[in-house]
């Protein structure tokens, strides 16, 4: 048995907060559940101090995992009956850290001071997005702000969710990569100079490919570190470069050609597109601003001029689907799901629909890209390493053919 702390809200909207002892942190919240408590969260209650919880501070913006925990908390407590002041005295009261505490703090000092609440966020860009924000405006005009913040909460755990599939998708190959680099230079600089002093010793001259493999890792070992730094200079001035508007669009033009690169971000843009203006449309927020607002979580500079185009078409009267396709930028299907869509006055619910196919899209091109480089590098690694150890057995074998 351990005891664990926890938080909730019980059905008559009071805050309940305190510690009870139990198996797990699911059991608790089981119990908490029986009794019609709408849990906010349970913790260990002996968890003091933590390394990973230091901040310095306490003053930086909103990690994406505290922002959807914290729109998550706040949807529970507004939907569970709390008022808003109240919902966000008690997060400030129980923050995770400080830095939420900060943040949240002040949010809420305005809002007492009869702020709206899509106005007081404002004052935290770094921490609360364009799209954040408008989705918030939006359900406060409605008066639906619960429903509105969970459906935003489930949007921002979506966002994050396949951010973390196509880092973790590229974990495995990077580490292969480097693993097979590693071991090639490895082979040049310390296993093939070993051979040297006894072909030396024997007056024998090395075979054309050793020479060559030794000249290699002669090479890699006195220009290694400077063609490191030189590598490190380039992608800093291509860094600095790609902050331009005009490089970095040719640049981001250049990525969606490429053969299975540019289809995987396509899908990835079409997604990030289609769900973002679906949510949008759903809670009521007007078509052009809700393309404006897409247009800023797209990270290719095309796309952005591709809705920014489809944008000024919607101004004219003219079909945004129309300007989409000719822009020749995002998949067919999603022009053609967002041309049904404006033609059914569906745009909404379509735009979701097309969201959801392109996820799957994109979990399936991810799998396909890493079933793909797997055993490429695998193959080039072993087809290295190969080449290098037959040019060793020659010059072995022709060392023996002298001795004999």
């Amino acid at each position: 048995m351990a005891r664990y702390r926890y938080r909730a809200v019980s059905r008559g909207g009071e805050l309940l907060r305190g510690e009870r002892d139990g198996t797990s942190e699911a059991e608790i919240a089981a119990q908490l559940q029986k009794s019609g408590a709408m849990v906010l969260a349970v913790s260990p209650a002996g968890r003091g101090f933590s390394l990973l919880a230091l901040e310095l501070g306490g003053a930086g913006a909103l990690r994406r995992g505290e922002l959807v925990d914290a729109t998550r908390e706040l949807a529970s407590m507004l939907g569970a009956g709390q008022d808003l002041d109240r919902a966000l005295r008690f997060m400030v009261e129980e923050p995770p850290n400080k830095r939420v505490a900060a943040v949240l703090g002040r949010v809420r000092d305005l809002v007492r001071n009869g702020t709206p609440l899509a106005t007081a966020l404002q004052r935290e860009p770094r921490s609360f997005t364009r799209l954040y924000i408008g989705l918030v405006r939006a359900g406060e005009a409605g008066g639906d702000l619960s429903t509105t913040l969970e459906r935003l909460a489930g949007l921002l755990e979506r966002q994050r969710g396949m951010t973390a599939e196509i880092q973790s998708a590229m974990i495995y190959p990077a580490i292969l990569l480097v693993a097979a680099i590693g071991s090639i230079v490895l082979l040049l600089t310390q296993v093939l100079p070993q051979f040297v002093p006894l072909f030396a010793q024997n007056g024998v001259a090395l075979p054309p490919s050793t020479a060559f493999l030794l000249g290699a890792g002669h090479a890699v070992s006195a220009y290694g570190p400077y063609a490191l730094a030189g590598l490190a200079a380039f992608a800093l001035a291509a860094h600095l470069a790609l902050r331009k508007p005009t490089p970095r669009l040719a640049v981001d033009r250049l990525i969606l050609r490429l053969p299975i690169i540019g289809g995987l971000v396509r899908e990835i843009l079409a997604a990030r597109f289609a769900r973002t203006l679906g949510m949008l449309l759903l809670n009521g927020v007007p078509l052009l601003s809700a393309l404006g607002i897409a247009q800023e979580v797209l990270d290719n500079r095309a796309a952005q001029a591709a809705v920014a185009t489809a944008a000024e078409s919607v101004k004219t009267g003219q079909g945004m689907a129309t300007a989409l396709q000719r822009s020749e930028i995002f998949p067919k299907r999603l022009v053609h799901l967002l041309r049904l869509g404006e033609a059914t006055a569906q745009l909404g619910p379509l735009a979701l629909r097309a969201a959801d196919i392109h996820e799957e899209r994109t979990r399936l091109a991810l799998q396909r890209l890493v079933s793909l480089l797997v055993p490429a590098i695998t193959v080039l690694m072993g087809a290295a390493v190969a080449g290098i150890v037959s040019s060793l057995l020659l010059a072995m074998l022709s060392l023996n053919d002298i001795a004999q």
